[in-house]
């Protein structure tokens, strides 16, 4: 396949970036986006507040524990639509062929636009310079010859990074990593990874196929190849995406019903703002459940309409919630996720006014 070029931009603690650059005072101090009850949970957390160990989908008590100077803000999603708005109108002066994965993440593919490193190095200064002139805001670039890797290039000096890693350095840009940051590599996996002494990337592109199969089982193959940095995968526009979802998986198991159902509002609300910054309406939403015995089940309901409310996808997922915890009573999880598909434009006759 010949050489890609494609660009990943990360805005910075988007959510909690923007609350600060609309509130002056907010500057420089930790803020948390979320509802602050004890049943509230983070959606945002600003870097002032990360560096107390605080992140998105934790508990609003427990973030309170670990940073009891921060300030909590309630989300403003109009307001972060319309910023993502402005962020998007920058990329599609550069290439039409954006695949958005949320309000403030997109690939951008730059192939036949670009010939050489130095002009896509250009073109991801250009993006920073036009995001931060237009919104007052910082993005993270990450650009090279895949989506994976240019992901983790994006991730690898935020915030406010560029970083651009050629074909022939990716080995030696991935290999000191750490095994959490390979995309596909939860908590648990990386536990199970960590007691058999594979801790970087490196270690798990080198580790023996026979060694990773007892460790990962079906999955090792694949995640071999992502420790290589081979990724094939296109930039997709909106219209060939065929889902869009959202997980969490917990640091100790859950029994909490409020948290849980809590958790799917902020996750259905961020599966809301991808759904509307792609301009798609989803048919059907599903939860991804994984139990604490490590067994993983799905449950999915056809929706009345197609739809990208918030409020309508979470109503759904929760009585998936409750139905299936009515049949497992006193049954822990690990992971919590949900997920719409059958997804049609925003232009379709079938779409909710």
């Amino acid at each position: 396949m010949s050489t890609r070029f494609i660009i990943h931009v990360d805005m910075d603690a988007f959510f909690a970036s923007v609350e600060q650059h609309d509130a002056p005072t907010l500057r420089g101090r930790p803020v948390l986006v979320g509802g602050s009850s004890q049943r509230g949970v983070v959606a945002a957390a600003s870097y002032e507040a990360r560096v107390f160990g605080v992140r998105s989908a934790m508990p609003s008590w427990r973030a309170r524990q670990l940073c009891p100077h921060a300030v909590f803000v309630q989300p403003r999603f109009e307001r972060y639509r319309e910023v993502s708005q402005h962020v998007f109108a920058v990329f599609a002066r550069h290439t039409e062929v954006i695949e958005g994965l949320s309000l403030d993440e997109a690939y951008l593919d730059l192939t036949g636009r670009t010939t050489d490193s130095q002009h896509l190095s250009r073109i991801g200064r250009q993006l920073k310079h036009q995001i931060a002139a237009e919104t007052g805001l910082t993005a993270s670039v990450g650009m090279a010859h895949n989506k994976l890797v240019a992901k983790l290039a994006s991730d690898y000096d935020k915030p406010d990074g560029l970083v651009y890693v050629a074909p022939e350095a990716v080995h030696r840009f991935m290999d000191p990593l750490p095994i959490r940051r390979l995309p596909g590599i939860g908590p648990r996996t990386a536990e199970r990874l960590q007691a058999a002494g594979i801790l970087t990337i490196g270690q798990l592109r080198h580790s023996s196929p026979a060694v990773l199969e007892s460790v990962l089982g079906s999955a090792s193959q694949s995640l071999r190849e992502r420790a290589a940095g081979i990724d094939e995968r296109p930039v997709q526009r909106a219209s060939l995406r065929k889902s869009v979802s959202q997980e969490s998986t917990f640091d100790k198991d859950i029994s909490n019903i409020s948290y849980l159902k809590d958790l799917i509002k902020q996750q259905s609300e961020k599966i809301a703002r991808s759904l509307t910054a792609r301009q798609l309406y989803a048919r059907t939403v599903t939860i991804k459940l994984r139990s604490g015995s490590f067994s993983t089940m799905t449950r999915s309901r056809a929706l009345p309409r197609p739809t990208a409310e918030a409020t309508l996808i979470a109503a759904v997922a929760t009585q998936l919630l409750e139905s299936w915890l009515g049949w497992h009573q006193g049954q822990t999880l690990r992971l919590l996720g949900v997920g719409t598909s059958n997804l049609v434009g925003a232009h379709t006759d079938q779409a909710e006014d």
